[in-house]
């Protein structure tokens, strides 16, 4: 990190607070960056005998006593000078409050953001795949690039003491986010957020003294999220493909379109999270890899039928896992060809399968959300009702059956 631009000490008394005998207390002033930081240096003087030019005792050959002030008063000097110098020769940052600190023999670690950052993906680097999945760990690392970005364009510095954060700060991250234009809305106010929980670490371990999210609000845009009709769902899952490698990415995509597990989810689908069911009807039980909640499925016939399609693959797979998924980029871009072969026009991604199933597959055919979240694996009902967008297709059956009673 740079060091600071601008450092200066000055002696002074203070003349707004005379003793009876008409002496004032003497000060060092501390200022770095333009900010000041202040302390007595428990001596007085009569301010007559003051020169504020040379910020010393004015020399007076009767008094002996000024002499040894003004010595007093450069050994001062030379020790903050001293500190400030050892903060430099080992590239630290520092404030007046931290040289003053110093001087008096109290000062504290210094702790930097992104140094901070970095101790926190470290840790969850060592727990993804068990309390982190991969993705959450990518989101941090993300976030911690892009405030390293934020500090080099806005201070001109390679790390920011974390006492200097404030909410102007987290307000000019925020804009500068957006300049940038590195997502919408809900994706710049998520690094946000993640931002937030490193602050939140440093005033548990008291690093700094307050809190300076606690003004801060998150702010959050109403997304609808997109998913496939019953008509478009059933032209996905009859059309006619190609190519293997398309046939192969439908089915996968098909499948949890039929149970709403997530990409991270069926990546990992193995013959061990297939249980049975009180009536005999065969169930997936899994952990989801997002929030380690149960997701409880019941095996629709759809779903059962891609199983049987890959059962001598999984037989023969080393590692038990019961169907072929490819990586979620390559996913994805199969999908964009699909989607064009099959003559639909919204964006086709992975994670609308999971949109599907909570609404067109089952709300939609009027499935409790209860029973829809338990499926899910959500760990509150106001996560299901995000997914529980009504189409129009229900809306007309649930009036049509108010018809009926008037």
């Amino acid at each position: 990190m740079q060091v600071s631009t601008s450092f200066s000490i000055i002696f002074f008394p203070r003349t707004s607070d005379l003793d009876k005998m008409g002496r004032a207390r003497i000060f060092l002033r501390i200022t770095v960056d333009g900010k000041r930081s202040e302390v007595s240096v428990k001596r007085k003087i009569d301010p007559l005998f003051w020169c504020s030019v040379s910020n010393k005792a004015k020399p007076t050959g009767s008094n002996p006593n000024i002499a040894e002030l003004n010595r007093f008063l450069d050994e001062i000097k030379a020790r903050v000078y001293r500190i400030q110098s050892e903060f430099v020769t080992h590239g630290k940052p520092y404030t007046a409050a931290m040289i003053k600190n110093k001087f008096l023999n109290r000062d504290k670690p210094v702790r930097t953001l992104l140094h901070i950052y970095d101790e926190h993906n470290k840790e969850i680097e060592e727990l993804v795949g068990t309390s982190y999945s991969y993705g959450g760990h990518l989101r941090h690392v993300r976030t911690r690039k892009h405030l390293a970005n934020f500090i080099r364009v806005e201070f001109k510095l390679t790390d920011v003491l974390v006492q200097e954060i404030d909410l102007s700060f987290i307000n000019r991250f925020h804009h500068y986010l957006q300049t940038k234009k590195i997502g919408n809305q809900n994706t710049i106010t998520k690094y946000v957020t993640n931002f937030k929980k490193i602050m939140r670490i440093a005033f548990a371990n008291n690093w700094v003294n307050k809190d300076p999210f606690y003004h801060w609000q998150a702010s959050w845009q109403k997304v609808e999220r997109e998913v496939l009709t019953e008509f478009e769902l059933r032209r996905v899952m009859e059309k006619e493909l190609p190519i293997a490698r398309l046939d192969q990415v439908r089915d996968i995509f098909v499948f949890c379109c039929f149970t709403g597990l997530a990409y991270i989810d069926v990546r990992k689908l193995s013959f061990d999270h297939i249980v049975l069911g009180m009536d005999g009807q065969r169930l997936i039980h899994i952990n989801r890899a997002k929030t380690d909640s149960r997701s409880s499925i019941p095996l629709l016939p759809a779903a059962e039928k891609i199983l049987l399609k890959y059962k001598r693959l999984s037989e023969s797979s080393e590692d038990g896992l019961l169907l072929p998924v490819i990586s979620n980029q390559k996913t994805n871009a199969f999908l964009k060809e699909i989607a064009i072969l099959c003559n639909i026009e919204k964006n086709l991604t992975f994670h609308l399968a999971r949109h599907t199933f909570a609404t067109t597959v089952t709300l939609t055919n009027g499935v409790p959300i209860e029973s829809v979240s338990k499926m899910l694996g959500h760990q509150s009902l106001k996560t299901t009702q995000i997914y529980a967008k009504v189409i129009d297709v229900k809306l007309m059956q649930d009036m049509d059956t108010l018809k009926k009673l008037y």
